[in-house]
């Protein structure tokens, strides 16, 4: 009875696609290498506007772990910018939006 109940288990297990995966437990998707541009740099370069004071300022954006949400201090101002980066599977950078954070 035990050898059925586990081979059931296990072949629930492996019908189980990785997308379902993390679906389940709530984890960012992988960023699939074979898809990813050969020679693409990880990290990219962008320009900010500081929601705060309005000066411009650049910083580094990782594309290597799809698209987040963090809270980065404006280089000028100090004060906390709410950055929404969007990263596409290709790990090609979408769009980075600027926030006050208290907004």
């Amino acid at each position: 009875m035990k050898s059925r109940q586990l081979s059931g288990v296990l072949n629930r297990l492996k019908s189980l696609d990785t997308q379902t995966i993390d679906e389940l437990y709530g984890l960012e998707p992988v960023i699939d290498v074979e898809k990813v541009h050969v020679g693409m740099e990880p990290t990219q370069f962008v320009t900010i506007v500081c929601p705060y004071c309005g000066e411009c300022y650049e910083t580094r954006i990782d594309l290597t772990c799809g698209s987040f949400d963090y809270v980065e201090d404006c280089q000028i101002c100090c004060q906390p910018i709410d950055l929404r980066v969007t990263v596409n599977e290709a790990a090609e950078l979408i769009d980075v939006i600027a926030r006050q954070l208290n907004s």
